[in-house]
């Protein structure tokens, strides 16, 4: 079976090249920097209308963290009509309560407001306490896929949890994220068993601006075409290894 490679990006340059390098799907946020918040919606709508590939669009109205307010809830479920408006193949998100765990009520109505786009439980995953009872609980739910690193910084350091929770996932895909490219994610795959894989393959785009003493953010970075080419001709080595 090929495995999936889905690659984030937080522009329209960006998603171009992810499908140029061969990509399967994207995620499309904004602030990648930051973990990834919800993208506008011209981006959306250029993603969706011009490319080939499945978009997933993320539901974060903050950095920072993953609890919500009634308020943060009602900017996710009005962003979420607009995605369905727009087309989208599904959406990405994760609620938790202050203690890490699940916020099993947010999430259910955001389900509900989904209805049949694909929903993925984003890297929020990676905090709480007990991966494993949680990954039954969003099957219990209804996701169809959880992304994480392990509850590590990368995936490949993430392995070993990855590879347990791709053994217990009945209903759902589990997609290792972070850290991934070329240079490993043929380990990692045949280390976890993952069928989905998760990387930015982005460079620095080397057109900040600054005065010397005023800064707008951090440095940009940009997906590389060759780099999601890379990944993709290092999972095809494995697929072919594995015939």
């Amino acid at each position: 079976m090929s495995i999936v490679l889905e690659v984030c990006v937080d522009s329209f340059a960006s998603a171009a090249a992810a499908q140029a390098g061969g990509a399967d799907r994207l995620e499309v946020c904004s602030a990648l920097q930051l973990g990834g918040t919800t993208p506008n919606f011209g981006l959306l709508e250029q993603c969706v209308g011009e490319l080939d590939l499945p978009v997933m669009m993320m539901i974060r109205p903050h950095d920072g963290g993953f609890v919500y307010d009634s308020h943060h809830v009602d900017t996710m479920l009005a962003d979420i009509r607009v995605a369905r408006s727009l087309g989208v193949r599904g959406i990405v998100f994760g609620a938790l309560t202050p203690q890490r765990n699940l916020d099993r009520e947010t999430c259910r109505r955001l389900l509900d407001a989904a209805e049949d786009l694909e929903t993925t439980f984003h890297r929020a995953f990676d905090l709480v306490p007990d991966p494993e009872g949680t990954l039954h609980e969003l099957e219990s739910l209804g996701f169809h896929r959880v992304l994480t690193s392990g509850q590590q910084s990368t995936a490949m350091a993430g392995a070993e949890l990855i590879a347990v929770l791709t053994q217990q996932a009945a209903s759902l895909q589990v997609l290792a994220g972070a850290g991934i490219d070329a240079s490993n994610v043929r380990r990692l795959v045949e280390r976890t068993g993952v069928q989905e894989v998760h990387a930015s393959a982005s460079v620095p785009a080397g057109d900040g601006q600054s005065s010397g003493t005023i800064e707008f953010g951090s440095q940009r970075r940009v997906t590389s075409a060759a780099g999601v080419r890379a990944i993709r001709a290092a999972l095809a080595g494995h697929d072919e290894s594995a015939i």
